[in-house]
Parts: structure tokens; C-alpha cells; sequence
């Protein structure tokens, strides 16, 4: 029998504000729903899919507010971020969600796909953790949340420019908690494994099966799985947590 995981945890995020990256599908998606459940005001960007962003915002009525923005331009960030808090109020956490894949054997991978990959998985990360951190300092146990992947962790063949990126973000999550936990500011990792997505619903059914014998769970992870995590990271629970990958892949990594 599965527990309600949101149920027997109680958490409860009301008059907590923050901001996720890439929200309006797939794990953002889940993550932007989880924390508006949870009674938090929730901003989150997206770069391409109006329709998709406008059907989140009305489905919780002034708890969720979308913002249209390339995270890969550090001037756009910036902006961003005052335009947040200029319509919610200060903000109280980030989830460095959004990020792409270019994928391609390494002696094919154009220069182009490399730094695409960096600039929106790793460099968005920067900018907007930078544009955030002197109120974090300020406020007591400000929380960063960074989305990272078991191929930050392991070798991915075909994934050179996606790999590196996360395992970048890994290692700059470490020294931001290192850096700020004198300031009460928490920056965590998440590292997911294979996680059923718009995505991965378009996959062949036989590469499915490939993906569920690898994992020794023989299944995908759920997005709302996910979700769970960064709300407990977001959590009084975790205030003591601080400079952690948490690793979500049905025992891939073991």
C-alpha cells in the first residue's frame, strides 16, 4: 500500500513565496502544483508553452503566477526576479528547475550544443541564485533548491554537455551551503533518475521496458515524486540539511 506522501507529511507553505524555473510541464510542473497545494504562492517561468503556462495559473487562482523568460541571459535573470517580487513580494525560496538536452555522441557534439546546454542548465543556475542570495542572507533559512540528474553523478554516453552541467550544479550547490550556512540559507541538489514525463510518454514502448530492467524499482519515478522532495527540502525539517544531492532513482545509483 503507497502512502499520501502530502498527506502524512502535513507541510504547510502558506505566506511562503518562491520561484521554479521551466514550471509548466513535466517536474516544474509537478513541483508548482505540490507547493501551491501546500498554501505557497508560487512563481515559475517558462520559455515556449503559453497555453500550457496559462492553464496552471488559472487552475489555482491568484496562488500561481507565470513568467515568460530565457534564464540563459544573465540581464533577463535579473529582471526576472525583480519582476517576481514586485507582484508577490520578497521571495523565500528558488528551484533552479529549468534546463535542456542537446544530446549527441561526443565526436558529433557541435560546439553550438555545448554551450546551449551550459548556458541554460548551469549559467541560469548562476544567475539566478546570484540575484537572490543577499536577501537570502537576510531572511532566516531562505532556501535553494537545484535540480540535478543521476548523469551528473555518472557517465552518460551522448551526453557530454548535459553530464557536465550537472554535475556542475552539484558541486555548486556544496559551495553555496558551504559559503551561506552561517546565514540560516539551505542550497540543496535533487538528482533524479528516469522520471515518467510528456516526454517519455512519446518514447518507444520497447525502450520503456529497456529503461524499467535497468532500474532495480523496475519503474519509472513519478514527477510528483519529485515534487515530494523539494517540499520536504523546502520544509522547518530541513533546516539542518544543507549541501545535499538527494538521489531519487529507484536504486539506479546503488
Amino acid at each position: 500500500m503507497l502512502l499520501d506522501f502530502e498527506n502524512t507529511m502535513n507541510i504547510d507553505l502558506t505566506n511562503k513565496k518562491y520561484l521554479v524555473t521551466g514550471g509548466s510541464r513535466g517536474i516544474g510542473k509537478a513541483i508548482v502544483e505540490r507547493l501551491a497545494n501546500a498554501g505557497a504562492t508560487v512563481a515559475f517561468t517558462y520559455k515556449s508553452s503559453d497555453a500550457e503556462a496559462q492553464k496552471i495559473v488559472e487552475q489555482f487562482n491568484h496562488k500561481v503566477f507565470a513568467f515568460k523568460a530565457d534564464i540563459s541571459d544573465e540581464n533577463t535573470s535579473i529582471s526576472l526576479i525583480e519582476n517576481i517580487e514586485n507582484q508577490i513580494g520578497e521571495l523565500d525560496g528558488l528551484i533552479n528547475n529549468a534546463g535542456i538536452t542537446m544530446d549527441k555522441p561526443f565526436f558529433k557534439m557541435e560546439t553550438e550544443a555545448w554551450q546551449s546546454v551550459i548556458n541554460t542548465n548551469l549559467n541560469g543556475t548562476f544567475y539566478l541564485s546570484k540575484a537572490v542570495i543577499n536577501k537570502f542572507i537576510r531572511k532566516d533559512n531562505s532556501k535553494i533548491i537545484n535540480m540535478a540528474s543521476v548523469s551528473g553523478l555518472r557517465g552518460s554516453a551522448g551526453q557530454a554537455n548535459y553530464s557536465a552541467s550537472k554535475a556542475a550544479m552539484i558541486a555548486f550547490t556544496k559551495t553555496l551551503a558551504v559559503e551561506f550556512a552561517r546565514f540560516n540559507v539551505q542550497v540543496n541538489a535533487i538528482a533524479p533518475g528516469f522520471i515518467e514525463t510528456e516526454m517519455t510518454e512519446q518514447m518507444d514502448e520497447n525502450i520503456k521496458k529497456n529503461i524499467r530492467q535497468m532500474v532495480p524499482a523496475r519503474r519509472m519515478g513519478r514527477a510528483s515524486e519529485v515534487a515530494d522532495a523539494v517540499l520536504f527540502l523546502l520544509s522547518p525539517s530541513a533546516n539542518y540539511i544543507t549541501g545535499h544531492t538527494l538521489v531519487i532513482d529507484g536504486g539506479l545509483m546503488a
